[in-house]
């Protein structure tokens, strides 16, 4: 099997098992010696190696797996996806989706002013923030609210999962403001959720 990816102490190890032309269809996750399979697309044309990492995301004194893959890339594009995976049993521990965030936490609306330039309100977790866009990048395309998944970046930090989620308006996209995310592990739910989301425009 040939080794894709590993992290810095080498206590996790990623191997390619089937691969095509163009992507790696199907990975071994090696932790500790203990091995499992699973079905991860690694794109060949990315130019991002896999990032591993093994450290403590729960909290409870045990490290956990950590596989950050990049799914594409392009112009006004950069997608990555993440996968946490327990040590002991090898189970994925769910990591809520940007599209959930969304969803439940954030609320936005994109209006036209009369000198051309766009008014953009947003709420997120109960925190309203108003500011204009100097101008509009598609006059002829109607959008209400901003659009998202061009950009989703993952990292570590402190032992919590970041994610950066810029908000886009137009087809091509362009990119006014940034979401940053940090999540919390929930122990109930044996996931990771939103814990707070800090909101900037994009000069």
């Amino acid at each position: 099997m040939k080794l894709i990816g590993s992290s810095k102490d080498e206590q996790v190890k990623l191997y390619a098992v089937k691969e095509t032309e163009d992507a790696i269809e199907r990975v071994t996750l090696d932790i500790n010696g203990r091995t499992k399979d699973f079905y991860w697309s690694i794109s060949h044309h990315s130019g991002t190696e896999p990032q591993l990492f093994y450290t403590d995301l729960t909290g409870d004194g045990k490290e956990e797996a950590v596989i950050i893959i990049q799914t594409g890339r392009g112009a006004g594009l950069d997608n990555y996806e993440i996968h946490v995976v327990n040590s002991d049993n090898l189970s994925k521990i769910k990591v809520q989706r940007y599209e959930d965030i969304v969803a439940e936490h954030i609320d936005s609306r994109v209006s036209k002013n009369d000198n051309g330039t766009l008014a953009i309100t947003v709420n997120s977790q109960m925190q309203v923030d108003n500011f204009n866009y100097d101008f509009d990048p598609a006059p002829d395309y109607h959008q209400d609210e901003l659009s998202f998944g061009g950009v989703v970046i993952y990292t570590l930090d402190n032992h919590k999962i970041k994610l950066s989620l810029p908000g886009s308006i137009g087809i091509s996209p362009t990119y006014v403001c940034d979401f940053n995310i940090t999540y919390n592990f929930d122990k109930a739910d044996n996931e990771f959720i939103v814990e707070q989301i800090k909101f900037k425009p994009i000069k």
